[in-house]
């Protein structure tokens, strides 16, 4: 068996939750890696104690210079800059589809013109929405319900990067890959995410009243359902896409393990040694009821989920009770 070469590989966004997380594995396989992250979402200590051929530009996605720039002498271009957080897609949707679209256009060009082999694009489940069958498999229809919606900036954004690859690598890279991550938790993944927000009302409520059930705000009934998978298992997920992956093979990266909102905040109160109360709100306009890939074709390529949800959401939850300080505007309510 040959020895694989080392490769150069650019990763956009990687100073941010996922991409970090992939930078690490890259240098653990023996790469070189180059990251370019404008901070405005991601964070350097995400990539303290990487060690190895790591080199860090600080730029924006959307300066057409700043990525020719990163992408020259790359063997493979990993595209995973991009606003996430529900929250961003209702309050800044201009700005979710700025980053997405012109973001894109920028990578394929510095692709391009560097002559790069090989592109990996990070897109999202949220690129179909809601979909007819669950689990859902790699080859539903890719829809933006209502464009009138802004939720829906965010996977307009990953449905219009998804056929643009498509397209351009009919004849401009040797091989191209999407993946779409279902649900992706763990320590530090940001703070506009289920997890995070479930963990720090949990923390608030706790330390403002010491005993008894805790009375706990969610959205919607609580049966709505997610499949969450654990950071480490989605990265090992993600290598065997950037490793084996298809020319234009599209992946989804997940768990089949399908949980409502009501489990999983009570997955959140356990570390906190608290029992809850549901009360019901609003379900967010453009929700979807149920959510969970079909991630056999994956399998195919090795993959195996190994962290249990009640550990994985035990971990996430403690950190953030650990660093509560350090979420924008602390000292207020989490809705």
């Amino acid at each position: 068996m040959g020895v694989l070469r080392m490769k150069t590989y650019l990763v956009t966004g990687g100073a941010g939750f996922l991409g970090a997380a992939l930078v690490k594995k890259l240098l653990a396989a023996g790469n070189r890696v180059r990251v370019l992250d404008n901070l405005s979402r991601g964070a350097a200590r995400r990539l303290e104690g990487a060690s190895g051929d790591i080199e860090f530009i600080e730029g924006d996605v959307r300066d057409a210079a700043a990525v020719k720039n990163a992408a020259r002498g790359v063997d493979v271009f990993c595209h995973l800059a991009f606003v996430n957080g529900t929250e961003f897609f209702y309050t800044k949707p201009e700005l979710v589809l700025d980053v997405g679209v012109r973001g894109m256009l920028n990578a394929l060009d510095a692709c391009v013109e560097n002559r790069v082999p090989e592109f990996v694009l990070a897109s999202s489940s949220e690129a179909y929405q809601t979909p007819a069958v669950v689990p859902t498999p790699e080859d539903v229809p890719l829809v933006v319900p209502d464009v009138l919606n802004a939720r829906y900036s965010y996977g307009a954004g990953k449905l219009i990067s998804e056929v643009m690859l498509v397209n351009w690598a009919r004849t401009r890279f040797k091989r191209a890959v999407i993946f779409r991550p279902h649900n992706v938790y763990g320590p530090d993944m940001g703070w506009e995410h289920v997890v995070p927000q479930f963990a720090l009302r949990m923390k608030r409520l706790s330390d403002a009243q010491s005993s008894g059930t805790l009375q706990f705000r969610i959205q919607g009934s609580g049966r709505e359902t997610r499949a969450f998978v654990h950071v480490d298992d989605f990265t090992d997920g993600l290598m065997l896409v950037v490793e084996k992956g298809a020319h234009l093979g599209i992946y989804h990266i997940g768990t089949s393990e399908e949980t409502s909102i009501a489990e999983l905040a009570h997955h959140v109160a356990a570390p906190f040694g608290r029992s809850i109360e549901l009360v019901p709100g609003e379900a967010a306009k453009g929700g979807t009821l149920r959510r969970c890939p079909d991630i056999r074709k994956l399998e195919a390529l090795g993959y195996k989920p190994r962290v249990l949800l009640a550990e994985g959401v035990r971990r996430t939850a403690e950190w953030y009770a650990a660093h509560a300080h350090m979420a924008p505007n602390a000292k207020e309510p989490v809705s």
